[in-house]
């Protein structure tokens, strides 16, 4: 029987800390070898971690990456290593490096540069232009990057078509809702058009607002997954290809022949590596914990975990520790309180309480609750007196004035510089509470409840807040966070009586407007059609808010996309803006 064995390395890598991504490049080199396999691959950019943004226009940081491959290099045994990196020629590539006892035997520079959404790679690098597969003793394969498998008639299609029996395609695509079942369509689909194995290996961790959810498989040449890397932690998937299989299928491919001949042999480059495969005396393993796919998690558990994994992150590559977060009583803050705890720690986590004159009794017993609930600390710091020297303070320019949202917002930036002060004396990282709703619609106080340095829940809207909040319960068995949080009338308790609802249409008709505005670019007309239950002044009122709260939340901290459209650097609107679509 003819087999490949793969070591599929799920790292967690960190933008920047070259030393480090080595030092867990050599240590999965060595963990991975005591499995004999034939290539060891570790995921995009590996070596710098991904994105490295503008750090790749500092010649230097080129250098010292350079300098790191070598290390790798200079780490490697029987087994062909295969990881991302930065390579410089006359410009400089997202590549893969293909080394070999010692040697570096082969680069390969990513063709396809994805510049939309997140993605901004045309930046920075230039596209590759040379197709190669790679002879291991009796075996054939290929090597291409991310972007280059998701076009039908690129790099894969020509390796396979050149002889290749399995790909090895290394990424960092990050998470959005349902993508990993995305990626596994498309690559079967690219397995079965072409009669090709495909090691789909992704990289795994936060690196500021991009989580990436690992969740790498292979698919075999019939589009069947058969193996399959944890989502959301780092994991290896060591398993044997079934190279006799592949070669079966073909037979019974005339159609291929005549796309081989049409193709021809001149434009695709072989390089064989020197060596040997095998040496090894058991056959057909496959990693016990990737013996058959994993089970997929549910739309709330995934969410979830992406913004455990993204705010713990965050959390510790940025050198903290502990975090704060201003407890309100509310279902928002509450759902961060439990993110950050299972994030970092239940001890490394103090909820701080801050009632003002419109705090109701509810909301103080259940913030207290949820802090025992969780384990977490709780800090109770009244902002009474505070909010009344403000009053005083301002007495004489106000006079005559009625009462209105600036003495709202005045509650809120008292509460974001007591957090702020906690932040600088006791170096915890303030986890800010608004939810992408709230956000989209400006329903948030600048240098108020806006103040912090991650916003944990910026892309998930308030209907989806209570979907993981029952989530969160139900899996505990408990209710972790307090029942009555989950059924009292959302409000910002900055007057009396106050409800979202004053300012806002519910969220359940909010929701679904927001979404089609801001994630698919629907114009107001097409709302409007779409969502004949809202009236159109609802929708216009909306959309209007939207458009003016721009300036907003370019202020904000960075948070963790799950959606097709974030904000951030994923949808990018001018401030100074005259266009209007209602």
């Amino acid at each position: 029987m003819k087999t490949a064995r793969l070591a599929l390395c799920q790292i967690n890598p960190v933008v920047g800390d070259l030393n480090g991504n080595v030092k867990k490049i050599i240590a999965h080199i060595e963990k991975a070898g005591e499995y004999s396999p034939d290539i060891i691959v570790f995921p995009e950019l590996a070596v710098t971690g991904y994105p490295p943004e503008d750090l790749l226009l500092k010649p230097q940081f080129i250098d010292d990456t350079l300098a790191a491959l070598n290390e790798i290099r200079e780490s490697t045994g029987d087994a062909v290593v295969v990881t991302g990196f930065v390579d410089r020629t006359d410009d400089i590539y997202n590549a893969a490096a293909i080394l070999h006892n010692g040697r570096l035997v082969d680069v390969y520079h990513k063709m396809h540069l994805p510049f939309y959404g997140v993605f901004d790679e045309f930046r920075y690098f230039q596209a590759g232009s040379r197709y190669t597969v790679y002879e291991l003793e009796n075996c054939l394969f290929g090597i291409n990057i991310c972007e280059d498998i998701w076009y039908a008639g690129g790099p894969t299609a020509v390796q396979a078509l050149s002889g290749a029996e399995f790909i090895i395609n290394i990424n960092a695509s990050p998470y959005q809702i349902g993508k990993g079942e995305f990626r596994k369509r498309m690559l079967s689909t690219r397995a079965y058009d072409n009669s090709v194995i495909i090691a789909y290996l992704n990289t795994v961790g936060g690196q500021d607002e991009l989580v990436f959810d690992g969740q790498s498989f292979i698919v075999d040449q019939n589009g069947d997954v058969f193996a399959e890397g944890k989502q959301f932690e780092e994991d290896m998937v060591i398993a044997d290809l079934d190279l006799d299989a592949v070669f079966t299928r073909r037979l019974r491919e005339p159609t291929r022949r005549q796309q081989v001949f049409d193709l021809g042999c001149e434009s695709v480059e072989k390089i064989t590596i020197a060596g040997k495969r095998g040496g090894r005396k058991e056959q057909n393993i496959l990693h016990s914990e990737v013996l058959s796919p994993c089970k997929p998690f549910t739309m709330e558990e995934e969410v979830y975990r992406a913004l455990v994994l993204g705010t713990g992150d965050y959390v510790h590559k940025n050198g903290f520790a502990d975090v704060c977060i201003g407890l309100s009583g509310g279902i928002d803050s509450a759902l961060v309180a439990a993110i950050a705890a299972d994030a970092v720690g239940a001890d490394n986590v103090t909820g701080v309480f801050m009632p003002s004159p419109y705090t109701s009794r509810e909301s103080a017993e259940d913030t207290r609750e949820l802090a025992g609930n969780l384990g977490i600390k709780l800090i109770e710091i009244p902002i009474v007196s505070v909010f009344d020297s403000y009053l005083d303070a301002l007495k004489p320019p106000f006079e005559n004035k009625p009462a209105d949202i600036t003495e709202e917002n005045l509650q809120a930036r008292i509460r974001g510089n007591l957090l702020m002060a906690l932040s600088n004396k006791f170096r915890w990282l303030v986890l800010t509470t608004g939810n992408k709703s709230e956000m989209s619609v400006g329903y948030a106080t600048l240098y108020g409840d806006m103040a912090g340095g991650f916003a944990v829940i910026k892309d998930v809207s308030k209907t989806l807040v209570y979907l993981l909040c029952k989530w969160k319960n139900l899996e505990e068995g408990r209710a972790v966070i307090p029942e009555r949080v989950l059924i009292k009338a959302p409000s910002a308790e900055l007057k009396h009586d106050q409800k979202d609802t004053d300012t806002l249409p519910p969220y359940d008709v909010l929701d679904p407007i927001l979404k089609k505005y801001i994630e698919e670019d629907k114009s107001f007309d097409e709302i409007v059609t779409l969502n004949p239950y809202c009236p159109e002044e609802n929708t216009k009122r909306v959309i209007r808010m939207v458009d003016f709260s721009e300036y907003k939340r370019r202020q904000s901290p960075p948070g963790i996309k799950i959606t097709p459209r974030a904000f951030g650097r994923d949808r990018r609107f001018p401030i100074t803006n005259r266009y209007r679509s209602w």
